[in-house]
Parts: C-alpha cells; sequence; structure tokens
C-alpha cells in the first residue's frame, strides 16, 4: 500500500497573498493545490491522501478543499520538509509500504507520474530530477531549487539546497523537483537521523538522498520534463506558469 503525503504548510507572503495559505493562491481562478489534488485522485493510488498544514491554515484549507477526501497533519512549527515529513509518522501504519512525498504547489505534476512513482519497489528511496539545458526562459523558475550532485559513476551522491550551494554547485543544471518516493521502513528509521545545520536552521527531506549513499544503498532516479515538475513561489512565478499552463 501507497500513502502520499502533500506538503501544504507554506504561507503566501512572497505570492502578495499575506492571508492565504500558499496553495490557495490562484493559479487561471483555481487554487493551484486543486490541479494537484485532481491528478492524485485520478491516479487511484491513495484514496486519503495526507495532507500536511499549519496550526493556522489548516481551517481555511480544509474548507476550501471540503470536497476531497483528505486526512490532515498539523506541522506544529515550520521546521523544514523532513521535519514535515515527521509529522505524518503516526498515519503511517504496518500496511504502508510506500510512501510518496508531493508538494501543493506544484499544479502540473500528471496522474501517469504519480503512478509510476508509486509503483517503485525499492530499498531506501528515488527522486525525481529534471535535467535541464540551463535556466533561460520559462526555466528560470527553477533557478533557486536545489542540485542534484553526481558522484564519477553517475550515481546520486546528494541533493544541494539552492541556499546552501556554492557558485560552483549552483552551476549544475539538473535540478530536484522535490517528488520522492521511499520505502516506509526506511524513511521512519532514517528521518530521525536528518540533522539541521544548513543556513535555514531547517530539517531538509532532501538529506536522506546522501544518507542513503552513505549506507550503501543506491538512490533511485526517474526523470522528469521541466514544465510537469513547475513550482510556483512567487508572483513572477506565478505568470510564468499561468502562461504554460
Amino acid at each position: 500500500m501507497t500513502r502520499i503525503i502533500i506538503l501544504a504548510a507554506g504561507k503566501g507572503t512572497r505570492m502578495g497573498a499575506v492571508e492565504l495559505p500558499k496553495v490557495l493562491v490562484l493559479l487561471k481562478d483555481r487554487p493551484m493545490i486543486k490541479y494537484l489534488l485532481d491528478s492524485v485522485v485520478d491516479s487511484a493510488v491513495d484514496s486519503r491522501p495526507l495532507i500536511v498544514v499549519s496550526p493556522e491554515n489548516k481551517e481555511i484549507i480544509s474548507q476550501e478543499l471540503k470536497d476531497y477526501n483528505l486526512e490532515y497533519i498539523i506541522q506544529d512549527q515550520q521546521l523544514g520538509t523532513g521535519h514535515a515529513v515527521a509529522s505524518a509518522r503516526d498515519y503511517l501504519d504496518d500496511q504502508v509500504d510506500n510512501v510518496v512525498v508531493l508538494y501543493g504547489d506544484q499544479p502540473y505534476l500528471k496522474i501517469e507520474s504519480i503512478q509510476k512513482f508509486a509503483a517503485i519497489k525499492q530499498k531506501a528511496l528515488t527522486i525525481m530530477p529534471s535535467p535541464l539545458p540551463d535556466f533561460e526562459d520559462w526555466r528560470h523558475n527553477f533557478y533557486h531549487l536545489g542540485r542534484i550532485m553526481r558522484g564519477m559513476n553517475g550515481e546520486v551522491e546528494r541533493i544541494v539546497e539552492f541556499k546552501d550551494a556554492t557558485e560552483e554547485e549552483k552551476l549544475v543544471t539538473e535540478i530536484n523537483t522535490g517528488f520522492m518516493s521511499f520505502n516506509k521502513d526506511w524513511l521512519l528509521k532514517n528521518l530521525d537521523n536528518l540533522k539541521n545545520n544548513n543556513k535555514q536552521g531547517e530539517y531538509y527531506l532532501t538529506d536522506l538522498v546522501k544518507i542513503a549513499f552513505e549506507e550503501g544503498s543506491t538512490v533511485g532516479t526517474i526523470a522528469i520534463e521541466a514544465r510537469e515538475a513547475m513550482g510556483i513561489n512567487t508572483l513572477v512565478e506565478l505568470n510564468v506558469a499561468e502562461g504554460l499552463l
């Protein structure tokens, strides 16, 4: 059984929506998270996805999404993506063998990609990177995402977040889209190994890639087309995304 976790605790301040959760910002007159939820529902992977929200935005999000069958999880403090997923651990019972993590501000993910991700049988984890030729034109939306760092043999060794990246690392054009799929037992065992010794002082879910590599586990990859993985964090990115809808 696969459980889908959708992270949706972020605020919309950078979108100019001070009182509105980011996932409810309108994309073509519709809250952006609804595009993702429609794909999740149609994928038939998880009949009741888990939505991680903050104490402040649970009520408004649950009201807006009342027509969907969802379970809400409160992330009591905003301590990073690793902390957000850890908030859902009590919902991952013995029937669950696979966990897929998605983001509510990435509205273009296709049904087929969700199904492909959910079907993976893995020892540790799989990611969906997107190789770009450059960061020109609409691809500039991806410039501030994390970079995939590979070893001499092409294996994924780690993901470095943009704010922690060196100037040389920022030149890498294979970006982390954020989509991750985990073996549930491996995930629960390693969430407590995450550290917050980074510039943000947060627990990054992406640090599990380095943990997997260092223990000798292969980090699986399924490349995804960049437009499908586009996220929306600012008004500029929203305008670009609307043009691609």
